[in-house]
């Protein structure tokens, strides 16, 4: 059966106190909108993120990165059944499922929206609604039960009774619905409520009332439902990502040196042996081959490839960069928008200069097989190195070279004798 997703993302996030809309704020350089699009891409057909504060610029980040997903505007905001009704003009004879999930909820996971979904066949559900339960369940939609353990409503916090605040089972913000028997919902939710909004959570008794199979799932993680709401959210679920991450690699081979001071995209592959030595930091989308040996104190930025076998040692910063089997640069180098071939070395402080400030254009280096880069150099791009060619160090290199030659460029040694003793 075609699945669709519908994502909210329209909220300002006030307590974030920012001008960026929160579901733009980053994880490791991916907006918190990318964690969910990217977990939910492999299960639906299509995406409609529901857009809002900030429009323009949630709009163009969808539109840049992800073919599938298009975004809806909402204007004026009244609520979460509000923000999915604005869909129903664009799905209007559709007659597969749609799973409903909240755009500021980076942690939720491909498998467990997949779990999700195969809870929603199995019980033949026309409705349902994933739970979790928290020890302290403030500010969350109260899963309402009936005395039979089945679903009978979700209830918000700020229309909640003491007994119903009680309760620890939560609305985990997360919907699969049955779409041709659900949408005839959104055209008759009320907004009778503290806030004069309409509720998405008001589905649940809309399709009791219609005699609708309606039922929870319950989360075990609650962890995957975490929200970002404020700045100390995101630093949270900044450290369960890495945590996550770490783990993984871990279990596959990599050696985590100190996992306590190591961050490392949920993006980033690496493989079996390579070492992640303390303080190094990768963000961004990466690929890092076997025996590699990365740090301390590296940083990879993101479009970064290393091949098998490779160091990027201590206080090296890599971005956009390709870089071929045997290659080492040691210490303290700058390596971005370039092409390493095999067997080469770069000494310590080389700089690839890409960026051209007046034409704020970036541009490319070049180096082959067995290239070797002396100390303090600056490559000054565009430029190539051709192969097994060495650069001598303290060189400053503005031109292509080709193969196996000597590239220097430095001024004549010049020694005043007596010069300090004359001076004192």
């Amino acid at each position: 059966m075609e699945i669709k997703s519908v994502i909210l993302a329209a909220g300002k996030g006030t307590r974030m106190k920012s001008e960026t809309p929160k579901v733009l704020h980053k994880i490791f350089e991916k907006p918190l909108l990318g964690y969910v699009l990217d977990n939910v891409k492999n299960i639906v057909n299509e995406s409609f993120v529901i857009v809002g504060h900030h429009a323009q610029e949630v709009t163009e980040y969808v539109e840049k990165n992800y073919n599938t997903a298009k975004t809806v505007l909402q204007s004026p905001q009244l609520g979460t059944g509000h923000a999915v009704s604005m869909v129903c003009p664009l799905i209007e004879s559709f007659e597969g499922q749609v799973i409903i999930l909240c755009g500021d909820t980076p942690l939720i996971t491909e498998a467990t929206l997949k779990k999700f979904v195969e809870y929603h066949n199995s019980n033949n559900s026309d409705l349902t609604v994933m739970s979790t339960i928290f020890e302290n369940p403030a500010n969350y939609g109260r899963i309402i039960r009936e005395n039979d353990n089945s679903l009978k409503c979700i209830v918000e916090e700020k229309d909640a009774t003491t007994e119903q605040k009680a309760v620890k089972e939560v609305n985990a913000g997360i919907y699969c619905l049955n779409w041709k028997k659900i949408k005839p919902a959104f055209s008759q939710l009320t907004s009778n409520n503290a806030q004069g909004e309409y509720y998405l959570t008001d589905i649940i008794a809309w399709g009791k009332k219609n005699n609708l199979n309606v039922n929870a799932y319950i989360l075990e993680n609650s962890d995957e439902i975490y929200g970002i709401n404020s700045r100390s959210n995101l630093a949270a679920a900044t450290k369960i990502i890495n945590e996550r991450k770490l783990n993984s690699l871990m279990d596959n081979g990599v050696t985590i040196v100190d996992p306590a001071s190591t961050w490392i995209s949920e993006d980033t592959e690496i493989g079996a042996d390579t070492v992640i030595y303390p303080s190094t930091y990768i963000e961004g989308k990466n690929k890092i081959g076997k025996n590699c040996k990365i740090g301390p104190c590296a940083h990879l930025r993101g479009d970064v490839e290393i091949a098998d076998n490779c160091k990027i040692g201590n206080f090296v910063e890599v971005k956009k960069a390709k870089i071929s089997n045997n290659t080492n640069a040691g210490h303290l180098s700058y390596i971005g928008d370039a092409e390493l071939g095999s067997h080469v070395n770069i000494g310590a402080g080389t700089i690839t200069a890409n960026y051209d400030p007046i034409s704020k254009t970036k541009s490319k280096t070049i180096l082959k097989d067995n290239v070797k880069i002396g100390s303090n150099t600056v490559l000054v791009a565009p430029v190539e190195i051709g192969e097994g060619t060495n650069i001598g160090a303290g060189s400053v290199i503005t031109k292509n070279i080709g193969k196996w030659a000597l590239g220097i460029t430095r001024a004549p040694l010049r020694i005043i004798e007596n010069w300090v003793k004359n001076k004192v």
